[in-house]
């Protein structure tokens, strides 16, 4: 993949990601040192999975954002080297994570949730990176426990019988919409929106304007797994009040939280 790419026009990093399965992993994994795409879950740490947490204690350096890296700052020691970043700084700092991989450190990558779940925009850039710089090491992602598992187990929404769609992603997301605009009112959603432009209220108003049962159950489910846990339960109709605008002060919803509409 090239590093000079468009997420409107491609190629996209999940792409990249997605483009074969991972080569068959050594028993001790410790051929060839492979770096880890750790989901460290909902930003609980009773929910990080023992093999995340062994993953981040072994690593010299961990690589992520600024707010996930905080999150599992306290299982590194003084010797690991944390590269925290945003958006704007995201190439740098992986480019930097590659360059120290391909020095021989042992390296991890960690998300939020589990980047099996709107994380593979991600992991096709760490990919990249260490692609790039270390092409024989092998990139493998451990698992996490991810909100939308917990809003499933909240909303009471069967995972074989619910329709889950990100849009907590960059680029063009015209099918993700179809694909809800398709399955509402038939099978349970369970939907990551897009802070902000495509919250809650607007991804309800778009599914009443293609027709769904404005009576439909919608339950707002932010910061899972947090002290400070809520589950706003509505209308379709209600909830759709809320539509419009692309800012944080448009909307009563903060940007950690899944929406679940129930089926007829």
């Amino acid at each position: 993949m090239s590093d000079d790419y468009d997420l409107e026009s491609g190629p996209d990093p999940a792409t990249f990601a997605a483009a074969e399965p991972e080569p068959k992993p050594d028993v001790d994994e410790s051929h060839a040192d492979p770096v880890h795409v750790v989901g460290i879950g909902p930003g609980n740490r009773e929910y990080l999975t023992p093999r995340g947490e062994r993953a981040i204690r072994e690593a010299d350096v961990v690589v992520g954002f600024t707010t996930v890296v905080e999150f599992v700052e306290e299982l590194t020691d003084d010797s690991t080297d944390l590269l925290t970043c945003g958006y704007r700084d995201e190439a740098d700092a992986l480019e930097a994570f590659g360059d120290r991989v391909a020095a021989g450190e042992s390296g991890v990558a960690v998300a939020m949730g589990d980047p099996n779940h709107s994380g593979y925009q991600f992991v096709g850039k760490v990919q990249d990176a260490v692609a790039t710089a270390a092409p024989e090491t092998p990139v493998r992602i451990v698992p996490g426990i991810s909100s939308l598992q917990v809003a499933a187990s909240r909303a009471r929404t069967p995972m074989e019988e619910t329709e889950f769609v990100t849009l907590h992603k960059s680029g063009d997301l015209e099918s993700e919409m179809e694909r809800l605009s398709d399955a509402v009112g038939d099978r349970h959603l369970l939907v990551l929106p897009r802070p902000y432009d495509l919250m809650p209220g607007d991804v309800a108003a778009f599914l009443l304007e293609r027709g769904a049962d404005p009576e439909l159950e919608a339950l707002v489910l932010e910061k899972l797994t947090h002290a400070d846990e809520t589950v706003d339960r509505r209308t379709l109709a209600e909830l759709s009040e809320h539509a419009g605008g692309d800012g944080k002060e448009d909307t009563p919803f903060s940007d950690l939280v899944v929406l679940a509409v129930r089926r007829s």
